[in-house]
């Protein structure tokens, strides 16, 4: 399909998961089940199963859930391909950001369904159960939210930082429980009209992570790298990275350094991308775009029907 518009893949990270995600692609077009057929030979047990049909619980899991989200966005992604359809840029949110450098062909689809599954076990294994939290606060600007976590860092002697710069209104902490319950009072205080903790296994996107991030470092430097076929934006610099040692080190990064979404976006905009697509499970990032502009076009791809929606509207039909 040849077509003037700029087309952005955004690809969803942890959160997005949900039991049956996945299904009606496999079911329904071949290229994703080879994708599915994939991850379950590589992973040396069925992911498919255990993201059509659960356990819940064992999808909710994060060494679980980061390969069962790459897997499905990758599927949507090939159908998306065979479909003629192909980004101009690519970027993913936190976990995201492996199936954005997959799609860009940085990295091998059974490499990183390796590395996201280590991944998950690295960060979980990073901090003991318990001990770290995280809290999204609502309309408290980022720059405030970040003055307060010094103070309560200083204050309590822990790690607490911004962790997720998800849109103008919305800004996710993380730390120690001590210290991420400490900024939640001092943004409420502030004027934050609400905030709440997280219902997260681990404290992503903070220095608590150094022992996960050391880890996967080793891992990452064990895979070939190649420089991405369109511009991929990363989260940890808010920039292109445009060679694979880049984009691997951007990766590595990642894991203890906060995810710059609102400002991956922005750069997207001035890019003049024309339709951004999220590509796997769930609407979040398309809810985050309305947060962060209005304006732009966000479409999604996750089962059949949405497929055939976003292909209507890149081709200008009702």
């Amino acid at each position: 399909m040849s077509t003037p518009n700029k087309i952005a893949f955004l690809f969803p990270g942890q959160g997005s998961q949900s039991v049956g995600m996945g299904r009606d692609l496999y079911e329904k077009f071949p290229a994703a089940r080879a994708v599915f057929d994939e991850a379950d030979a590589v992973l040396g047990f069925s992911l498919s199963q255990l993201c059509f049909a659960g356990p819940e619980e064992n999808l909710r899991m994060t060494e679980n859930t980061q390969p069962a989200i790459l897997t499905v966005s990758i599927a949507a992604a090939s159908v998306l391909a065979e479909a003629g359809i192909q980004p101009a840029f690519t970027a993913g949110h936190s976990l995201g950001e492996y199936s954005a450098q997959v799609c860009a062909g940085t990295l091998s689809f059974a490499d990183a369904v390796r590395a996201v599954k280590k991944r998950g076990r690295y960060m979980q294994e990073a901090v003991p159960a318990g001990e770290g939290a995280m809290a999204a606060i609502l309309a408290l600007p980022a720059e405030k939210i970040a003055a307060l976590c010094t103070v309560a860092a200083a204050e309590t002697g822990q790690v607490v930082s911004p962790a997720n710069l998800n849109s103008p209104d919305q800004t996710v902490i993380s730390g120690t429980i001590t210290a991420v319950e400490r900024v939640a009072a001092l943004c409420r205080e502030a004027g934050a009209r609400k905030t709440v903790m997280l219902p997260v296994s681990a404290p992503f996107h903070c220095a608590l992570m150094q022992p996960a991030q050391d880890r996967l470092c080793v891992d990452l430097h064990t895979i070939a790298f190649h420089p991405p076929q369109v511009p991929v934006a990363a989260n940890v610099d808010a920039a292109f990275v445009t060679t694979g040692d880049a984009a691997r080190d951007a990766l590595i990064r990642q894991v203890t350094g906060a995810v710059r979404w609102v400002e991956c976006m922005q750069l997207l905009i001035q890019q003049g991308v024309t339709h951004f697509v999220e590509v796997g499970p769930g609407k979040v990032l398309c809810g985050l775009m309305r947060q962060i502009d209005r304006a732009q076009i966000c479409l999604n791809v996750e089962d059949a029907a949405s497929l055939e929606k976003t292909i209507a509207a890149l081709q200008g039909r009702p």
